[in-house]
C-alpha cells in the first residue's frame, strides 16, 4: 500500500531538487531547483519511482511550501463542495477563518482570498510534480516497455486529475504539460482555451496503460482513470460517452486490490471507517491513502482538522467547522413508503435533534451527528457542547471522524496538539462505486432508458434499506469498531432502533412516467448518499448547464438562504448573502497567480466574470 510515511521520508531526503523546489516558489509555472541533486541523479527507474510517489503525495492538498494553513485545500473539498453549497455551514464562529466566510456566502469580492489560493497552488505544484516524471522518464535508460508504460500512466492519470479538480473549480484554467518548466519559465501558459481535451487525453493514456492491479494499494489502476474520464464526460454532458465506460466499469471494474467493484460489504458506514481492514474496500474506486503514527508527524488527513466537534468529551478539542446544514438533515426525511419529501422536506418541524419524530432514512444518522443520537462509540452527541457558536446549527460532521476506541492509534498520537485530538488515518473516498450506479443512472435519463435508472437508483438504496442490521441502535447495543455498526449484548432484551428510519424503493414504472421526476429522484439520492463528502457545489454547477433537464443552481441556493436566514446558520449573521447568477457557479481565480501571471505586461491569466 502507498503509505503517507514514504510521503515524508522518502520525497525530502532523495529528492530535494525535483520535489520539494517546487513548493518553494509562489508562481505556478516557476519552480526553480534549490536542492543539491541534479535531474541526472534522477534519471534512472528508481528515482523516477520515487518523483511519482512525491506526484501522489498532492492528492491530500497537503504539502506545498507556499500554500497558507491548507484548510482550503484538503482532498475532501469541504469547504468548496459541501460548505459552498446546502450541505453545510461554515462553523465555529462567525469571524473564524473569515475567508471561508466570504466564499460560503458567495462573496464577488474574493480574488484575493486565501483559500481558492492554498487550492490553486497545491493544484498546480501537483501538476508540476506529474510532468517532472514525464520529463525524467525521457532522460532514464533502464526502465524496460512495461513499466515505462505504467510509470507514465500514472504520471498522465495524477496530471489529468489535478487539472480536472482545477477545471472544476475555475473553469477558465491553463493546461501545463510536461514542456513548461523551469527551463523555460518564461513561458507562461494563458487561460483562454477549453482544456477538456487535454484532460480527457491523460484519462484515455491512463486507461489504455495502466494495469488492472497495480504494485501497490491505493496507486491508480485502469479502472479508476476509466473511471475519471468518465466523471469528465459527466461533467461535459457527454451522456452517450460516459456510459460506454460506466457500463464496462460496473461489469468488469476493480479496484487496486483486484476486487470487483460492489458496496462496502461491512455496511454503509465502513467507508468512513479508518480500519485498515474497512479502508481500499470493493466501494473504492479510487480513495486518498491516510497513514498515522508512523514516524512522520502530522501526516493523516489534514485537510479535514478543523472538522471536529468543538469539544474535549468527544473526538477533537477544536474546531466545529463543516457542521451540516439544517437543509440537508431536512433532506433525510421520508413519507410512509420511505421516499424523499421534495417539495415538503423543509417545512417545519425541522430535524434538531433525536425529539423530532417523523420518519427519516437511516442515512440521516451516518452523515451528520445529531443530539440525542449514538455518535459512534463516543455516546449520545450533547448538542450545543460540540456546537461551538449558536450560528453554528445543532449538527457535527461525522464521516470524517474516528471512534474512541480507535483514538491513539487510528488518529495520531506523534503531536501536541492535532495529532492526539484531530488527524485521523481515515482514507477520503474520490470516487465510490455508489458514484457509478448513480452516474449510469442519470445518463439513462438523458437517453431515454429511465426503468434501467430506477433499478440503479433502487440498488443504492436497498445497500441500506435491505440491511437493518447497520443501521444506528441507541439501547441494548454495543458499537463495533471494525465495521462501524451496532451489535447485540448477550443476555439483553433486543436491540432498540435511534430513530424511527425507514427506507423504500421507487416504485415500477415512476421513472418512465415522469422523467423529469426521475432525474431529481437521482439527483436527490446523489445528495442523500454522498453527503459531505465534497460533491454537492460541483454537482449543482454541472446540473445547472444540463440542457434537457436543467435544475437552476442560483434559484435552489437562493431560496437555501433566504430560509437558512431565520435558522440558526451563517446566513442569519450574513443578511446579504445572495448567490450571483453566471458569477458563483464557478470560484475566483487568485489574484496572487492573475498578478505574477501577468508581471511581465503579458496578459495571460484573465479573472473570472464578475470577481474583483
Amino acid at each position: 500500500m502507498i503509505q503517507r510515511t514514504k510521503y515524508r521520508f522518502i520525497i525530502p531526503g532523495f529528492l530535494l531538487l525535483a520535489v520539494v523546489s517546487y513548493s518553494c516558489s509562489h508562481n505556478f509555472l516557476e519552480k526553480p531547483p534549490l536542492g543539491a541533486l541534479q535531474q541526472s541523479q534522477l534519471s534512472n527507474k528508481a528515482g523516477v519511482q520515487s518523483l511519482l510517489i512525491g506526484a501522489y503525495s498532492l492528492l491530500d492538498g497537503e504539502g506545498s511550501a507556499t500554500q497558507g494553513n491548507q484548510y482550503g485545500s484538503g482532498a475532501s473539498n469541504w469547504v468548496y463542495g459541501s460548505v459552498c453549497a446546502d450541505d453545510a455551514y461554515k462553523g465555529s464562529t462567525p469571524s473564524d477563518q473569515g475567508d471561508i466566510a466570504l466564499i460560503s456566502t458567495w462573496s464577488t469580492a474574493t480574488a484575493a482570498n486565501s483559500y481558492p489560493e492554498q487550492k490553486w497552488v497545491s493544484l498546480y505544484d501537483g501538476i508540476q510534480r506529474a510532468n517532472d516524471v514525464i520529463r525524467t522518464m525521457a532522460l532514464a535508460t533502464d526502465i524496460d516497455a512495461t513499466s515505462h508504460g505504467q510509470l507514465m500512466g500514472e504520471a498522465r492519470f495524477l496530471r489529468g486529475f489535478f487539472h480536472f479538480e482545477a477545471k472544476k473549480m475555475w473553469k477558465n484554467v491553463p493546461y501545463v504539460d510536461e514542456s513548461i518548466s523551469a527551463a523555460n519559465k518564461n513561458i507562461n501558459v494563458p487561460n483562454n482555451k477549453d482544456i477538456w481535451p487535454n484532460i480527457e487525453a491523460d484519462f484515455k493514456f491512463s486507461m489504455d496503460s495502466l494495469a488492472v492491479i497495480p504494485t501497490d494499494i491505493g496507486r491508480a489502476n485502469k479502472y479508476a482513470a476509466e473511471a475519471f474520464l468518465a466523471k469528465c464526460f459527466m461533467f461535459q454532458h457527454k451522456y452517450d460517452s460516459a456510459l460506454t465506460l460506466l457500463n464496462d466499469l460496473l461489469t468488469n471494474g476493480v479496484n487496486s486490490k483486484g476486487v470487483k467493484y460492489d458496496f462496502n460489504p461491512g455496511g454503509y458506514a465502513n467507508n468512513f471507517n479508518p480500519v485498515a481492514s474497512a479502508k481500499n474496500s470493493s466501494e473504492s474506486v479510487f480513495s486518498v491513502q491516510m497513514s498515522v503514527n508512523d514516524g512522520s508527524g502530522t501526516n493523516g488527513n489534514y485537510g479535514d482538522v478543523l472538522n471536529f466537534p468543538n469539544d474535549g468529551s468527544g473526538p477533537g478539542g477544536c474546531c466545529g467547522f463543516d457542521n451540516p446544514s439544517i437543509n440537508l438533515a431536512n433532506a433525510y426525511k421520508v413519507d410512509a413508503n420511505g421516499l424523499p419529501l421534495f417539495t415538503t422536506y423543509n417545512n417545519d418541524p425541522s430535524i434538531k435533534d433525536n425529539t423530532y419524530a417523523g420518519t427519516v432514512d437511516p442515512r440521516l444518522d451516518f452523515v451528520l451527528g445529531r443530539p440525542g443520537i449514538p455518535y459512534l462509540d463516543w455516546g449520545l452527541h450533547p448538542g450545543s457542547l460540540w456546537v461551538r457558536d449558536g450560528t453554528d446549527g445543532y449538527f457535527s460532521p461525522k464521516k470524517n471522524v474516528y471512534a474512541k476506541s480507535q483514538k491513539g492509534t487510528l488518529s495520531s498520537n506523534e503531536t501536541s496538539f492535532w495529532g492526539p485530538t484531530q488527524i485521523d488515518a481515515n482514507n477520503v473516498n474520490l470516487i465510490r462505486y455508489s458514484d457509478l450506479l448513480l452516474w449510469a443512472a442519470e445518463c439513462e435519463v438523458e437517453i431515454g432508458n429511465p426503468e434501467t435508472a430506477r433499478t440503479y437508483v433502487n440498488k443504492v438504496r436497498d445497500r441500506v434499506g435491505s440491511h437493518p442490521e447497520t443501521w444506528i441502535y441507541s439501547a441494548n447495543a454495543s458499537f463495533d469498531p471494525a465495521t462501524y455498526t451496532y451489535k447485540p449484548i448477550a443476555g439483553a432484551p433486543p436491540m432498540v432502533l435511534a430513530a424511527n428510519y425507514k427506507i423504500g424503493d421507487y416504485p415500477p414504472g415512476s421513472f418512465a412516467a415522469d422523467k423529469n421526476y426521475a432525474m431529481n429522484a437521482i439527483r436527490w439520492e446523489r445528495r442523500l448518499e454522498l453527503a459531505e463528502e465534497g460533491h454537492r457545489f460541483f454537482d449543482l454547477a454541472r446540473w445547472d448547464s444540463d440542457t434537457q433537464y436543467p435544475q437552476d443552481m442560483s434559484v435552489l441556493l437562493n431560496a437555501y438562504q433566504a430560509v437558512e436566514k431565520t435558522r440558526p446558520s451563517i446566513f442569519s449573521v450574513n443578511p446579504g448573502a445572495t448567490f450571483h447568477k453566471g458569477i458563483n457557479e464557478i470560484f475566483p481565480i487568485p489574484q496572487t497567480e492573475i498578478d505574477l501571471e501577468n508581471a511581465t505586461g503579458t496578459k495571460n491569466l484573465v479573472q473570472n466574470p464578475g470577481y474583483n
